[in-house]
């Protein structure tokens, strides 16, 4: 499906080299305000335009069609849409026949018969990401004085990680990355037990990012190699403030109040410049396959944008929810 949330509801919609790629945002509070240039800031993020990224160059720029009014939200669905220009679907027409390894190109084939627009990577390209990222902006406003920040703290198995893009770049390559997620005055309390905790709801929402693999929280798998007499946080005061942080502001599945920690694994792009075999449905037989086309040597650089985006979306989704149930409370 292609809507994530309950209060808070975000549907995507688009192709990589269709019309245009949107979004409708369902459940947003009247009042917000809207500030076009702002918007542009975390969508110019998302776009890289960087030694790394792809050479795509659209403008992004966004179209409203409901939901904002006199530069705030009405509180009605919100639906916005940015138009796809710099496309060259050629280079993609024969990727239904020869299915790049790593890509949706044989799944998509088999589970919709054939009728996917896959120019471009179609509905699975991480164009789609416009939509999460501008939603993103509006959940970052529900969350205030919440503050999301992610950065690229490992790419290719280096931390230097422009040295690690420059040698992938040379090998004609791609690379994966980690990219670590913040979120500094975390409204505490929320998130619900067992199918509602904030991992559940983090990690749904991170496992739609196009090439994410992996998401822990603290301490993550390291933990598992650890003490619970090391890895626990004890409480230093009546507030809840941890000496350690190992859980990464959550216990239970709600939020504590410090600050959460959050890494998602980014596997490289599948589609390399590096020769690949694979089979040909055509042909019926195996055959050599060298990809074309303007990539993403290290897709995770374009990630952390995203990453805040999609933990504001879960946590705004999960902090309205809370309100509904509890009602309005502090920050004790």
């Amino acid at each position: 499906m292609n809507t994530f949330g309950t209060a808070f509801r975000v549907s995507i919609f688009g192709e990589s080299h269709g019309p245009s790629v949107g979004v409708v945002i369902d459940g947003c509070p009247a009042g917000l305000s809207f500030w076009r240039e702002e918007l542009m800031a975390d969508l110019s993020r998302r776009k890289g335009l960087s030694p790394g990224t792809t050479k795509r160059k659209e403008s992004d720029e966004p179209e409203i069609f409901s939901g904002i009014h006199k530069g705030y939200t009405t509180g009605f669905p919100i639906v916005l849409l940015t138009r796809n220009k710099d496309v060259r679907s050629g280079d993609y027409e024969m990727f239904s026949s020869v299915p790049r390894p790593g890509h949706a190109d044989f799944t998509s084939g088999f589970k919709y018969k054939g009728y996917a627009d896959m120019r471009g990577g179609g509905h699975f390209s991480g164009r789609l990401t416009w939509g999460m990222v501008t939603a993103g902006y509006f959940a970052k406003k529900i969350l205030s004085p919440a503050i999301i920040t992610a950065r690229l703290v490992e790419a290719g198995g280096e931390t230097d990680i422009d040295a690690a893009i420059k040698k992938a770049t040379q090998t004609n390559d791609t690379i994966g990355g980690v990219v670590e997620c913040i979120v500094r005055n975390a409204p505490k309390g929320i998130g619900e037990p067992i199918f509602g905790s904030v991992e559940s709801a983090i990690g749904q929402i991170a496992f739609g990012i196009p090439a994410v693999n992996g998401v822990e929280f603290g301490a993550g798998f390291a933990s598992s190699r650890s003490y619970g007499s090391l890895n626990n946080d004890p409480f230093v005061d009546a507030r809840g403030k941890t000496s350690t942080n190992n859980a990464g502001g959550i216990n239970g599945g709600i939020t504590n109040g410090n600050d959460m920690i959050i890494r998602v694994s980014v596997k490289p792009a599948a589609s390399t410049g590096v020769t690949q075999t694979t089979f040909d449905k055509e042909k019926g037989e195996m055959t050599e396959l060298q990809i074309t086309g303007r990539h993403d040597a290290c897709i995770a650089k374009r990630i952390p944008v995203i990453l805040e985006s999609a933990v504001a979306i879960a946590l705004a989704d999960l902090l309205m929810l809370d309100r509904g149930i509890n009602g309005p409370r502090d920050q004790r």
